[in-house]
């Protein structure tokens, strides 16, 4: 192919401007080499509710925002379809999501490197995440200021009951950890979210707009990715549709999938990349047979544990539309008040079991009793917290529907199909009922609101978990990195047995982290870049990380002051 043949010409196109996306368009840009163009099928986001870190459920349900895709029925969640909410705008994800920072534990990123993903170990990530980082507490061995990311705990747990659930957890016997960031994640501490001056900072805020100054980057928005190129087995460009019209884009060096979870796997097969007998079913010729496409998709699921409060301090106070109107105001004219946390400044991390290194239970603590995306809550007054067992053994699946760009992906992720699943949230769940009735909510707690006191036995836990639970919105591992015949790209981001061709988002991870995975993806842009770019990699922190001295026949530090009645 010549550049005859194309409309348009850059070094590197990049598909995608989300979480890694943008953090890649800043990279890549930087130095004024290199021409970089950025695909992205959404467009602004200039929108208070993207803006307004409190209302950040709202873009959740707003097609404008949002993918709309759906899961084909869950066998383990009694055949529901489950919302797979995805950023269908500039930012991607990071523009829709709940905003919390959590890296994951050291163990996530050693178990990454076990599995073939050489040079993705917790030494060699924690510079990536310093890197991107400007902390609001300052700088240490793991934390950093000056960086694109803004990162803050909101409004500093004003609300009492936020330092509530971090005393009950030490309560508990599971201590109390000064950053879950930072040297230690098991224990209970203040929450971090990505927030600059009460404005989210989102991939769009911190990397992308500042970096469009640039004459060298390019953004195209409505833009509808719908295949790379190939010359053989080398990506040459993409094609994407805009506005009705077909353009054709040369890179020069390399194309850069950032597309998600679900639309990089979509688009490797749509290019006749993956699955040789899947991509025939769907006429599509096959450039290189990559069974690994679409494979080891999962997730984390969550669930709510919510208990009524006796005193009027939550913030279902806040729910009628007068209250709704002043933290709107407070927060448009002084990016204060409550509309400029997300709310989630608590939160936990504690092991299910002894035997366990690093903990595999998260807990995000709510000083209020309402549903993630806000469409119910509790009546009068209570407080919840988001549980989830983040460790999920069960995977799935992704699929084309149709060789049409424009079908959504059939996908399942077989969510509790292990045993050893619904098991995590069996203890988790008795866990937490221990927890919350610590001492330090004597002053706080009513009765339980959900599960309630009616589900108790292993059946009775197990089908409100199938009933009730939600995803987290973490979906990874669809193009997942190692050097095995499952692996669809190598430590370096290339697709194996293509040239010119990289993925780097979420789909890379081989395992999901112990949280949230914003703050892992958007390291993955980080050290991708510098594969992309040739430079060798930043030098491993030494920075050590904590396990419990006993953990091998210790499930927590000390005993509980109080136990359940």
């Amino acid at each position: 192919m010549n550049d005859a043949t194309f409309d348009r010409v850059a070094d590197y196109v990049i598909v995608g401007s989300g979480s890694a996306g943008s953090v890649l368009a800043d990279r890549l840009s930087e130095d004024g080499q290199h021409q970089v163009l950025v695909l992205e099928f959404g467009g602004k986001d200039n929108s208070i509710y993207i803006q307004m870190p409190i209302a950040f459920s709202i873009p959740l349900n707003k097609p404008r925002f949002d993918w709309e895709l759906y899961t084909e029925p869950e066998p383990g969640l009694g055949g529901r379809r489950i919302h797979q909410a995805r950023g269908k705008v500039i930012g991607g994800s990071s523009s829709i999501n709940g905003m919390a920072y959590v890296r994951g534990c050291a163990g996530d990123f050693d178990e990454w490197a076990e599995r073939g993903a050489e040079g993705w170990s917790y030494a060699e990530v924690l510079p990536y995440f310093r890197r991107a980082e400007d902390c609001l507490y300052g700088e240490d061995d793991y934390r950093a200021s000056g960086g694109p990311l803004g990162v803050c705990n909101g409004n500093d747990m004003a609300n009492p009951l936020y330092r509530a659930f971090i005393e009950a957890g030490r309560q508990a016997g599971y201590g109390e950890t000064a950053d879950y960031n930072g040297y230690r994640q098991e224990g209970f501490c203040r929450m971090d979210m990505t927030v600059r001056d009460g404005v989210r900072c989102s991939t769009a805020n911190a990397y992308l707009k500042p970096a469009l100054a640039r004459d060298n980057l390019a953004l195209e928005m409505h833009a509808l990715t719908t295949r790379v190129l190939m010359d053989g087995k080398r990506a040459v460009g993409v094609e994407y549709r805009q506005r009705g019209k077909t353009v054709r884009v040369r890179a020069r060096r390399e194309v850069i999938l950032s597309a998600s979870a679900f639309n990089s796997p979509k688009l490797l097969m749509l290019s006749g990349i993956g699955p040789a007998e899947h991509l025939r079913e769907h006429g599509i010729e096959v450039v290189h047979d990559l069974p690994g496409v679409g494979e080891n998709l999962h997730d984390h699921l969550e669930v709510w544990v919510q208990q009524s409060c006796t005193q009027k301090i939550t913030l279902n106070g806040w729910l009628n539309p007068l209250a709704r109107l002043w933290i709107g105001a407070r927060w448009f004219f002084f990016k204060r008040g409550l509309g400029a946390s997300n709310q989630f400044e608590s939160n936990g991390y504690i092991r299910s079991r002894e035997g366990l290194r690093y903990p595999d239970i998260q807990y995000h603590f709510l000083a209020g009793a309402i549903a993630y995306d806000g469409s119910s809550a509790a009546e009068g007054h209570g407080f919840q917290v988001h549980l989830g067992a983040n460790k999920p053994r069960s995977r799935g699946q992704l699929r084309l529907t149709s060789a049409d760009p424009a079908a959504p992906p059939s996908m399942r992720f077989n969510y509790l199909q292990e045993e050893a699943d619904k098991e995590d949230y069996r203890r988790a769940l008795r866990l937490t009922r221990e927890i919350f009735a610590q001492p330090a909510f004597d002053p706080y707690r009513g009765e339980e609101l959900s599960p309630g006191p009616g589900v108790q036995s292993d059946a009775e836990i197990d089908a409100w978990v199938a009933e009730t639970a939600e995803t987290a919105y973490h979906p990874c591992g669809s193009c997942r990195m190692g050097t095995d015949a499952m692996a669809v790209v190598d430590p370096q981001c290339r697709v194996h047995g293509i040239e010119g061709l990289r993925v780097i988002d979420s789909s890379i991870m081989p395992s999901v982290t112990n949280g949230n995975i914003n703050a892992p993806t958007i390291m993955i842009g980080e050290k991708g870049a510098d594969h992309v770019l040739g430079r060798d990699p930043l030098p491993p922190s030494t920075a050590p990380a904590f396990s419990l001295e006993a953990w091998q026949v210790k499930q927590r530090e000390a005993p509980p002051e109080r136990t359940p009645d």
